[in-house]
């Protein structure tokens, strides 16, 4: 069993963290459209320091140069929780004797302080970190690294994540997938599969 993390086991948007910086609403949409947006933070879960992404950023925006410094001091609000559900499903996987694994998109930065205190990750075998590799799904390269640093075949496996693109990327390689939506959808998934 392959986990992505994001919005499968642990909740993310990068407003979580700004709607508690930027209180009115319009201003709020515009920076996370214009300025930290998802794709300039793409670049930290393809490897780039946010030293180097910080500093072009506030080039391009001074008068917004506090709130992009707090990007990286406060990520961890941008992870508010878990998703609902989840974590017991992946206890009783667990339980069940079925070995699990992650690959997500993550800056190497930001993964060990977001890892600290998350028991669930204890249950893992191995979690495979993009930022560590300068790898990002959907690339076929991450899950071919994948399949050899886990040591299964790609038959042997299913991979969950909440990003279709993502999946189809997997099952070009033989990687079955279950395109997440809730817990209870894919509780019905294993069920069916006897894995729980």
């Amino acid at each position: 069993m392959i986990f992505d993390i994001g919005n499968v086991i642990s909740r993310w948007d990068i407003r979580f963290l700004y709607e508690k910086l930027i209180k009115d609403p319009d201003e709020l949409d515009w920076f996370l459209a214009h300025v930290v947006t998802p794709e300039w933070h793409f670049q930290h879960d393809a490897g780039r320091p946010f030293a180097d992404t910080s500093a072009e950023l506030i080039a391009k925006f001074p008068e917004h140069a506090d709130h992009i410094r707090s990007f990286a001091p406060r990520f961890n609000e941008t992870n508010p929780g878990e998703v609902d559900g989840v974590v017991d499903i992946v206890v009783r996987l667990k339980q069940a004797q079925v070995p699990l694994f992650a690959i997500s998109n993550f800056s190497a930065e930001f993964w060990p302080p977001f890892r600290q205190d998350k028991p669930v990750f204890d249950m893992f075998e191995d979690i495979l970190i993009s930022g560590d590799v300068q790898m990002v799904k959907p690339d076929l390269a991450i899950y071919q690294l994948a399949l050899r640093q886990f040591n299964v075949a790609a038959h042997q496996c299913l991979f969950i994540d909440d990003r279709l693109d993502n999946i189809q990327a997997g099952e070009k390689l033989g990687i079955a997938g279950h395109h997440f939506e809730d817990a209870s959808r894919l509780e019905a998934h294993l069920q069916a599969l006897d894995l729980l």
